[in-house]
């Protein structure tokens, strides 16, 4: 069987930044050993599949290696392939997920995401973690997802070159590693590492944000954030703090239509 392929680059306005994801729409769900072989094939963070579900979609996201329960970059680009090829009278679309409803609508240029707040918790340095980023954290929060390291500041952040056999072994899906920023454009700014779930470093993470945002929420006195995430590609988020919801939003560029044979 043939299915339309995109990939997107996520969290950006221009191509070869921020965070590229394969979206593939499908009549219905294929095995999902199937879905993993073709993200395997892709071989990017994320590769979307988009099911038709009473007028919105269903949506899963798979990284070379395993399925993930959220991922942000990848549902803003299905939203952008849905709102800008499949149905483009389209300003708001419904992704139903392993993390429930996503509402995602459209904002000008970009699309604003609706996802579930990660609140973490303050804990003592998991051992080996200091050794495997080369540098002792000033804080470490955790939740069931990841972990989150406190930098003393943007330039250890972005020097960082982590051990990533050791990180593997620390016991999470992936760790967050953050500072506030030296420029004043952003609010702070993160590195997120998943070496575990076969993706040394993610360019732009939208569910480390639902992390970020809360975490930085009573250190900064605001709700509302401008962040970058300073991977080698970069990107911005805009995130919005609303209770047990957290806002995300960004820009899409498509970089490629075509077709799978699977």
């Amino acid at each position: 069987m043939r299915a339309p392929i995109y990939q997107v680059d996520a969290f950006t306005t221009r191509r070869f930044a921020g965070n590229p994801a394969a979206i593939i729409p499908l009549d219905t769900f294929l095995p999902d050993a199937i879905l993993q072989a073709v993200a395997a094939e892709n071989n990017l963070a994320e590769t979307a599949y988009l099911v038709p579900f009473s007028g919105d979609y269903n949506l899963r996201w798979f990284t070379p290696t395993t399925e993930v329960p959220l991922c942000g970059h990848a549902t803003l680009a299905s939203a952008a392939v849905v709102m800008e090829r499949l149905e483009p009278t389209r300003t708001q679309v419904v992704f139903h997920s392993a993390s429930g409803p996503l509402t995602v609508n459209e904002n000008g240029a970009g699309y604003v995401m609706d996802f579930p707040t990660r609140p973490s918790a303050s804990i003592p340095t998991p051992p080996g973690l200091a050794e495997a980023i080369g540098v002792a954290p000033l804080e470490v929060t955790e939740n069931g997802f990841n972990y989150m390291a406190l930098l003393p500041n943007e330039q250890t952040l972005r020097a960082l070159a982590p051990d990533m056999a050791a990180l593997i072994r620390i016991g999470k899906g992936g760790l967050i590693v953050t500072a506030q920023s030296d420029d004043l454009a952003y609010d702070f700014v993160s590195r997120y590492f998943a070496p575990v779930k076969g993706i040394p470093e993610d360019p732009v993470t939208g569910s480390a944000h639902c992390m970020l945002a809360p975490y930085w929420a009573p250190r900064l006195r605001k709700t509302d954030f401008t962040a970058f995430q300073a991977s080698p590609r970069g990107g911005k988020v805009l995130c919005r703090l609303r209770g047990d919801r957290t806002e995300l939003e960004g820009e899409c560029v498509f970089y490629l239509e075509g077709e799978v044979e699977i």
